[in-house]
């Protein structure tokens, strides 16, 4: 790869915001495609564009409502560049304080200047400037509207805070809000053949890197990382003693007690945490069948199946949607995440907020329904069907379940709503249904 145009660290961010602007991708994605392309700079720069670019993505709504009451000129007509400039820098002065504020300032003037807006140079350096001399008193909307008033504070679309507040309350809300906004460890899942002494020294290898790991209060087998840089690198990775998935998921098909000999389906499956999970309950005397709707996402699963030496799995490409009469009543478990609107893991995947729409829901719902439809007769009689979800939203969750016990021979045996800021997780849901004899 060529050495690329610049490693002004505040253009290559701005140019991530400009791309997300244009929908080039998730902000996740994004990111990790340039601190790939900009390897080669030292890690204290790359650290700062993934925190200056993660926090601005994440307070946007809120960097709005300020950047709206100290400009001018509307944010939403504002030229894109300046846009996505006054949003970096107004980040770096209210939750940064390693730079100055006056050289936030003056860098943004100079970002503002090359990039062909030197007659905005008053402008961006006005804002700026009146932003940095009011920071430790700038209003916040009213808190006796909690909708707007936590839609500013917390950077959540005012149509979400309404979805939660009649189900959470006004206390329970915040809760959930605070917790979206907390640094979220990566979680390593620890291969369940491994011993606890097993268990003990790999924590002690990988603590020896400069990780720090804290067991998870309900699963032995998974540890929350924090200080981590690169997980590939990390010892007993490359060998398969353990792999990345969040705990959600791991109680997820715990839940669906899988027993050894067990025959399970996994519909949606990729990037293929639950198939291999799944893989490690039924032991060698059971197996696995994997599917997703594309060969990049099955080529996904086989790449971790691989690495976890799973060989009790098989990978089909197929679309769960369409049903499948050769599998009819054949599966002990069928494990079901379906793709949802991801309101869970708006922690780690910042920009979901601004991309999902309530009219974008019902088409969601929608799709859920035809793969449960599909789905839910490759359940053997007295097997389990697991539905799973990475949203907060009672319509996608709660809701279906109950919808699939009116209209399908099941009955509810568990369910729970998992809640970034109360339990160690994404926000997740699992409902285990048993299908009648």
């Amino acid at each position: 790869m060529g050495k690329p145009a610049t490693t002004d660290t505040r253009e290559i961010i701005v140019e991530i915001l400009l791309d997300l602007e244009k929908g080039q991708d998730f902000s996740h994605k994004l990111i990790k495609a340039v601190l790939d392309k900009y390897d080669y700079l030292d890690p204290r720069d790359k650290a700062f564009i993934k925190r200056v670019t993660e926090g601005t993505i994440e307070r946007q709504l809120e960097l709005d409502y300020y950047l709206n009451r100290f400009s001018s000129v509307p944010v939403r007509k504002m030229k894109s560049l300046i846009r996505c400039l006054l949003r970096m820098s107004t980040y770096q002065i209210l939750y940064m304080d390693a730079v100055p504020d006056s050289a936030v300032c003056n860098e943004a003037c100079k970002l503002a200047a090359k990039r062909g807006f030197r007659t905005l140079k008053g402008f961006v350096n006005a804002v700026l400037r009146n932003i940095s001399r009011s920071k430790d008193k700038m209003p916040l909307p009213d808190p006796a509207d909690p909708v707007k008033y936590f839609s500013v504070k917390y950077s959540m679309p005012e149509w979400i805070v309404n979805l939660w507040l009649p189900v959470y309350g006004t206390e329970g809300t915040e809760t959930l809000l605070m917790g979206l906004l907390k640094i979220h460890p990566v979680s390593l899942r620890f291969c369940l053949e491994l011993s606890e002494t097993d268990r003990e020294d790999l924590k002690k290898k990988i603590e020896a890197t400069g990780v720090h790991l804290s067991a998870h209060k309900e699963l032995p087998y998974v540890y929350l990382a924090e200080n981590l840089e690169n997980v590939s690198e990390l010892p007993g990775f490359a060998e398969g003693k353990f792999t990345v998935q969040d705990a959600s998921s791991a109680l997820a098909v715990k839940a669906a007690k899988i027993k050894p000999g067990d025959f399970v389906m996994d519909l949606c499956a990729a990037p293929g945490g639950k198939t291999i999970l799944a893989a490690e309950y039924t032991k060698e005397t059971g197996h696995v069948l994997s599917r997703d709707v594309s060969e990049y996402k099955t080529a996904l699963i086989l790449e971790n199946l691989e690495r976890m030496h799973r060989t009790n799995v098989k990978v089909e490409v197929h679309d769960a949607t369409v049903y499948d009469a050769e599998r009819e009543a054949s599966a002990d478990v069928v494990l079901m995440d379906v793709p949802c609107s991801g309101l869970g893991v708006m922690g780690k995947k910042r920009d979901i907020k601004y991309r999902v729409t309530p009219e974008g829901l019902k088409s969601i719902h929608e799709l859920q329904r035809q793969i449960v439809e599909a789905g839910w007769r490759y359940v053997k009689p007295g097997g389990v069907l697991l539905y799973s979800t990475c949203t907060i939203n009672r319509e996608e969750n709660q809701n279906m379940a109950a919808w699939i016990t009116e209209k399908f021979p099941f009955v509810l045996e568990e369910e729970r709503q998992l809640l970034p800021g109360t339990d160690e997780t994404d926000g997740f849901y699992f409902a285990r249904l048993r299908r009648r004899t």
